[in-house]
């Protein structure tokens, strides 16, 4: 009974809303209810192949979305160190200012981070203003307005963003290990270094490999809201990803049709790629999370 109310919640804002998926098997025009006289079938699903141009554009959309959760997949590891590393901090309020200042960008939204890199990398920003000054560049970098690097640039803000709060599970991780064994190691010689290789990450890997099993799970969601912001004409090419291709078409004249269409077959992605890190998981660790 107590776990009801949560229940609610997600039968509310994660299962309900799946009725929209009807919207994939019609031909529906905003803002017109819907009747089976627009019944189209899976003319959206067969559409999306038998056009060359759709085509085209769905692959530069995957090998957007594949290399940014392929760098975040890559760099899973920075959270855990980044972790270990805090956790080896002796003075107490430095060690919380760390925390609290890499853990605060997390609750910013992506609106705010844009404001910041704007003030920071426009051509009248900090940046430009320090490397014209000291004869670095001769005029203004477009830094917002280049589509070079895109994906780094992209990964770089995300990490600054959630490293902080990602740490928090290893943190917590960390805590639970015995101060026995710490102790045990330190009586016969082991270093600080020795400790956290033989002791500490082994300890903590348990934990890292399940959430790297739920991002591989989550590989084709990149969420949309940090592209969006980001987004302009130089860079769309490489910075529009499924998500925000999928906004994109529903808002821009592609129709809703069709983007429920393509939401449709990313989440049945998902679910067996959940499958098949579940069952990956129970082969090398012997056990799942689902």
């Amino acid at each position: 009974m107590y776990i009801v109310p949560f229940l609610v919640l997600v039968a509310v804002f994660s299962y309900y809303p799946l009725y929209g998926w009807v919207y994939a098997f019609f031909d529906y025009k905003p803002p017109f209810p819907l009747s089976m006289d627009q019944f189209v079938g899976f003319k959206w699903f067969k559409s999306m192949l038998g056009n060359s141009v759709k085509v085209e554009q769905l692959i530069k959309v995957m090998r957007n979305t594949f290399a940014i959760s392929g760098l975040s997949l890559l760099f899973s590891w920075f959270p855990m160190i980044f972790a270990v590393f805090l956790n080896e901090i002796k003075f107490k309020p430095f060690k919380k200012f760390v925390q609290t200042a890499t853990t605060l960008p997390n609750f910013i939204s992506w609106v705010l981070v844009y404001s910041i890199a704007y003030c920071v990398l426009n051509s009248n920003g900090v940046v430009n203003s320090v490397l014209t000054g000291l004869g670095i560049i001769d005029k203004p970098e477009l830094f917002l307005q280049s589509s070079s690097h895109v994906w780094l640039k992209m990964w770089l803000w995300l990490t600054w963003k959630n490293a902080g709060w990602a740490a928090i599970m290893y943190i917590a991780a960390i805590s639970g290990i015995d101060e026995q064994m710490n102790e045990a190691a330190k009586v016969d010689g082991a270093s600080r270094l020795q400790v956290i290789w033989h002791i500490t990450i082994p300890s903590i890997l348990p934990t890292y490999f399940v959430l790297v099993m739920l991002n591989l799970a989550n590989f084709l969601s990149n969420g949309m809201e940090q592209f969006f912001v980001f987004q302009n004409a130089f860079n769309k090419e490489y910075i529009q990803v499924l998500d925000l291709y999928v906004y994109n078409l529903a808002l821009g004249g592609g129709g809703y049709s069709l983007s429920t269409a393509i939401s449709i077959l990313k989440s049945v992605v998902s679910i067996l790629l959940l499958g098949v890190t579940n069952r990956v998981s129970k082969l090398v660790r012997g056990e799942g999370f689902i």
